[in-house]
């Protein structure tokens, strides 16, 4: 009679030691959420970003944005400037600078700051907009739909707003004037990136027959010559590129006037100087040839922000 107690006391203390399942449900509920985040992560798109093309290569498009290939290394992290990809997207343009550019990491952290665990129907489960006077108002503790016996101090309670409308005006008022020489920066430094490029003072860059013109479908001028002569700096400016990596440009000298204005010289047989040099307008950067050309001459562009613009219009009459 003991074994048989003993038994059932064992049976009937079995089910007891199961550990309950309460780990795994909050282990469950907890990873759709990561995957939510990480699915709404965006990729920088727009103004100040360049998606990389098939037959790109990095110095080609710091060419047709205007940009140092060298700050597009730095503002990207590259360790290799020739391992791009199709598809890669690059800044291509200061981080300051790099007008509507997604803010990634806030994006991504958003999601899991705005999670409210609270059942619906709870308190303070109303949507932001309506919750906003309450933070400035304080915590409210009970309805205001409570009844009273009518009389002009219950109603003119009544009628208290939440929130006084007067201490928000002196701070809207003041941030008028802010927003006015706000919108007012972008116009004064566009003036003045104008003046800057009227005030660059150009020269022909080699003496020669002009032998391809922008009107004829060209990016630039070509202008024929002899091997081995003179090519002159058009202006002053500092050297952003020398070099043979942009093909069909062969020996290439690139070099910056202004933040909006820089000029090309192609097809050099020598190049005279180095990057991030500072060149004055009609001093010797290289000489003439025939790289990546079938004929002695010189490719000049002059590019505004990345595109290239009609030299004949910035270059005196001859």
């Amino acid at each position: 009679m003991g074994s048989v107690v003993s038994l059932l006391a064992a049976c009937g203390s079995t089910p007891n030691q199961q550990p309950a399942p309460v780990v795994e449900r909050t282990t469950s509920t907890v990873k759709p959420v990561d995957n939510a985040v990480a699915a709404v992560a965006p990729v920088p798109s727009g103004r100040g970003y360049y998606t990389v093309k098939k037959g790109d290569t990095l110095y080609r498009i710091a060419l047709d944005v205007g940009q140092n290939w060298r700050d597009i290394v730095a503002w990207n992290n590259l360790t290799n400037p020739n391992d791009i990809k199709v598809d890669q997207v690059l800044r291509v343009a200061p981080p300051d600078r790099a007008g509507g550019a997604p803010q990634t990491a806030a994006v991504v952290a958003a999601p899991g700051a705005g999670l409210d665990v609270r059942p619906l129907g709870a308190p303070g489960a109303a949507a932001p907009a309506a919750s906003a006077p309450l933070a400035s108002g304080g915590n409210k503790t009970g309805p205001r739909g409570d009844k009273r016996a009518y009389s002009d101090s219950a109603l003119a309670e009544l009628e208290k707003p939440d929130a006084t409308p007067a201490a928000a005006a002196p701070a809207a008022a003041g941030a008028k004037p802010e927003a006015a020489h706000a919108a007012d920066k972008p116009a004064a430094a566009s003036q003045s990136a104008a003046g800057d490029d009227e005030g660059v003072s150009w020269m022909w860059p080699a003496d020669g027959k002009v032998v391809g013109t922008f009107d004829g479908g060209k990016k630039g001028v070509d202008i024929a010559g002899k091997d081995g002569q003179s090519v002159l700096a058009a202006a002053g400016g500092k050297v952003m590129y020398a070099g043979s990596g942009i093909r069909g440009y062969g020996n290439l000298v690139i070099i910056k006037h202004t933040n909006n204005l820089l000029s090309a010289y192609a097809h050099n047989k020598t190049i005279l100087v180095k990057e991030g040099q500072s060149v004055t307008k009609g001093q010797k950067i290289a000489e003439m040839g025939k790289s990546d050309s079938d004929s002695v001459k010189l490719h000049f562009e002059i590019r505004q922000q990345g595109k290239p613009v009609d030299p004949s219009k910035y270059l005196p009459p001859r």
